[in-house]
């Protein structure tokens, strides 16, 4: 019988969850009626058809079609499945050589027709940009507020685009405004809102960029014109990144925003607006003025890697005092909101990290035989899951057509049903074993065999790395750098106040791959230690 896997996907909070089990409802009919037998489902909930790369299922679905775990994909419809010409023809040579099919609803899906309609699809998508931006041109055009939240209002329910304001909020923007007008920094400011526990806007806490902004993108609290009754639009533009598939945000230079007069939202005077900007303008040119200029320099090796050990946030550039570059949680810095604001050298934790690293990756090929032997008893569960849930859901269907019979019998023959009464409770209970067992196996294929083409570029990049690091070159923009990167997620910093200890602990790519945590961790007293949950070396120091 040809196993088939079912594919369902909705894009929006705003459409019911429902959809996809109505989906999954109609596949398993259709599949019934074509003779085929489903071995398992995949789902994204609230997520755009747009980049295959951001949605977990289709990954998912794509991993288990490596595995050979069955013959079709079947969806209700291929916008489902793809709305990017891109997704569908690499998924689809991927799929054409694994010998695995599309079908629909309405039938197989070809070469000719699966690429029209993948560009249906991708149009369609196109399009209602276009027609959303002429909608929300015309709510400005109205008066009223073209979308996103703005602190200090609520929006009016029953009337799409006005807003009216939440008096206990507006209080807080007039005590913001007055505070840096009368000289406290957007840092101070956010600080003591915290310690007086007020709500931010989003998030658990206030930051100094939440109320200082961004000139260029002209947001932020301070920047924010609806404050003095006018609404501004289109101060931003949103593009999709070819790579990702991510929306990322751009400026829109001042001469393509759109203004409208809205006095009825005004929170502060114009005098109080005047004074904060004067401020802004202020000091922005003292610190260009003071700005002493510096070489530029290479991109450290770590950057944007390094977590702070008490809060999991970022940790940031502290100053280059006494020449000696520190490094600081950027959460105690912007927000208060962390207790542990130890500054510590930077060159510190880079020697502790890549020290270790050096040392552990002297025999990389113990890690990988590891990976291999992980990857190898993966695989066999996975095609052992795909066995039984197939007969699991065959019996499943079996114990519903009882249940039928049997109730048929009852309302339409008139049988006593205190006679079948038995063998109902017998079949029910069944059937929720089976529903258990199939959760479970569901559960069990979240963890996904890594490709071999994954094994080998990480033995690459581990041989690659060990050879690079005996040396005192720090910078990030060579092959060393680009290693480091490819094999390291993050390096969590663990520095405790009024301490003189140091530890680090590193956290490679390969636990998110394997979903199973893999550390090594170093102290400035020279000890090393790898642990994790799940994760146990094959050999000692590795």
């Amino acid at each position: 019988m040809i196993r088939a896997a079912i594919y369902a996907r909705y894009s929006s909070d705003r459409q019911k969850d429902r959809s996809i089990e109505d989906q999954i409802a109609l596949l398993r009919e259709m599949c019934a009626r074509e003779g085929m037998a489903v071995v398992s489902t995949f789902e994204d909930r609230q997520i755009s058809g747009g980049g295959a790369i951001n949605r977990p299922g289709f990954q998912s679905l794509m991993r288990a079609a490596e595995a050979q775990l069955f013959d079709v994909i079947v969806a209700e419809d291929m916008d489902r499945l793809f709305r990017n010409q891109a997704d569908y023809h690499t998924s689809r040579e991927r799929l054409d050589f694994l010998g695995i099919q599309i079908h629909t609803a309405s039938g197989k899906v070809g070469k000719l027709d699966g690429s029209l309609r993948a560009l249906m699809g991708e149009m369609f998508i196109e399009n209602l940009v276009v027609h959303t931006r002429r909608g929300m041109e015309g709510v400005l055009r109205d008066g009223r507020h073209a979308g996103g939240r703005a602190y200090g209002y609520r929006a009016i329910a029953g009337k799409p685009g006005e807003l009216e304001i939440v008096e206990a909020e507006a209080e807080v923007v007039r005590r913001i405004f007055a505070e840096y007008v009368g000289g406290k920094s957007p840092r101070d400011i956010a600080h003591d809102l915290n310690k007086t526990a007020i709500a931010p806007p989003r998030g658990e806490s206030w930051n100094a960029s939440t109320i200082n902004g961004n000139l260029q993108r002209g947001h932020g609290l301070l920047l924010n014109e609806i404050y003095v009754g006018k609404i501004v639009w289109n101060k931003v533009r949103m593009i999709k990144n070819p790579t990702t598939k991510r929306r990322i945000s751009r400026p829109n230079p001042p001469d393509q925003w759109r203004v409208a007069e809205a006095p009825h939202l005004r929170i502060i005077g114009n005098d109080l607006w005047q004074a904060a900007q004067a401020r802004k303008h202020q000091t922005r040119a003292e610190a260009g003025a003071s700005a002493k200029p510096r070489p530029h320099k290479q991109r450290r090796i770590l950057a944007g890697l390094l977590r702070c050990g008490s809060c999991g946030g970022s940790m940031v550039s502290a100053g280059d005092r006494y020449g000696t570059y520190r490094i600081q949680c950027s959460t105690f810095r912007e927000s208060g909101k962390c207790s542990n604001g130890r500054r510590v050298k930077r060159d510190d934790v880079e020697h502790l990290a890549l020290s270790g690293m050096q040392r552990e990756l002297a025999k990389p090929a113990y890690l990988v035989e590891y990976v291999k032997a992980y990857n190898d008893e993966r695989r066999k569960l996975a095609r052992d899951a795909g066995s039984q849930r197939g007969k699991l859901e065959r019996r499943k269907g079996e114990i519903a057509r009882e249940l039928n019979r049997a109730i048929d019998a009852i309302v339409k023959a008139g049988v006593d049903p205190a006679t079948l009464a038995g063998t109902i409770k017998r079949l029910e209970a069944e059937r929720d074993e089976i529903e258990g067992k199939l959760a479970a196996i569901k559960e069990s294929d979240k963890i996904i065999a890594l490709h071999p083409a994954a094994i080998e570029r990480y033995r690459q990049d581990l041989e690659k790395l060990a050879g690079l690091l005996p040396r005192p070159d720090l910078g990030d923009g060579d092959e060393l750098g680009e290693s480091v990167r490819r094999l390291i997620s993050a390096v969590i910093v663990h520095a405790p106040p009024n301490s003189e200890k140091l530890e680090v602990e590193i956290r490679g790519r390969l636990e998110e791959l394997l979903e199973a945590p893999t550390f090594m961790r170093r102290s400035g007293g020279g000890s090393l230690l790898v642990a994790g949950e799940g994760l146990e070396p094959p050999t000692p120091g590795l």
